[in-house]
């Protein structure tokens, strides 16, 4: 019977990484798409494309996949959704502020799963500019820390423009203004330096240490909320020490 547990818990696990695996290559695949309707199907020419289809492609998701995704985006093929940016701001338990950002089809949809969410992991929605205020959109460059000198890549992204760089478990995170994560990427990749993202994201301004047992609960529901088919980026303004955030990778 061990064996039969066993082999159960594996194929629940993949199945499980499987799921979240499709849901992240529909994510990726969405901002190709957009991308390529909002700048053009030439990459070369479209910096949010270029970075849309390197992460994706970082991500392991097929080259057929991104080919179609930018022949759908440009209109050099049938069959590309009309979706549309919704932003819904909201609270997760212990007011922990979300912005949650989704591209959609059917903006009926988007709002009532994520209201359903919400209420089912014990949050709800918020006013527009009752989250938003706390938070500012940066450049947000990931580099694999290994193999990389912090110094140099310091002293190369500062050059470019880059206002921090911090490291972040195994890889760095370079912070740089909007407008100027475009050109501290070129400047990365001039220098032969890897990278696994290059975009932009909201990042809280002031941050909410939480014990274990919050966390626990925000986590889950900013899981379930990425869950949902509309949604593309969740951002929150919650914080944990090392040690708990080491007991919620252990219970999952």
């Amino acid at each position: 019977m061990s064996g039969h547990s066993k082999w159960a818990t594996t194929k629940h696990k993949k199945a499980a990484i499987d799921a979240k695996r499709g849901k992240l290559f529909a994510k990726l695949i969405k901002n190709i798409e957009i991308a390529a309707r909002t700048g053009g199907g030439d990459p070369d020419g479209n910096p949010t494309l270029y970075d849309a289809i390197y992460k994706a492609k970082k991500n392991s998701v097929p080259a057929d996949n991104i080919t179609r995704a930018v022949k759908r985006g440009s209109g050099e093929e049938a069959g590309g959704a009309n979706y549309e940016d919704i932003v819904y701001e909201g609270y997760a338990p212990g007011g922990i502020g979300l912005i949650i950002e989704c591209l959609t089809d059917n903006r009926n949809r988007a709002a009532a799963d994520v209201r359903s969410t919400l209420t089912k992991g014990g949050g709800s929605l918020a006013e527009n500019g009752s989250v938003s205020f706390n938070f500012e959109r940066k450049g947000q460059i990931v580099v694999p820390s290994e193999g990389v000198d912090y110094d140099n890549l310091f002293e190369i992204a500062a050059e470019a423009g880059a206002e921090d760089v911090a490291e972040d478990g195994d890889t760095y995170m370079v912070t740089t203004a909007p407008g100027d994560v475009t050109a501290v990427r070129k400047a990365l990749q001039d220098k032969g330096i890897d990278y696994d993202s290059a975009e932009t994201a909201l990042v809280p301004l002031t941050e909410v240490e939480l014990d274990v047992d919050a966390a626990r609960k925000v986590s889950r529901l900013v899981d379930n909320l990425d869950d949902l088919d509309d949604v593309q980026n969740i951002y929150a303004n919650w914080t944990a020490s090392d040690d708990v955030m080491a007991q919620l990778d252990d219970e999952e």
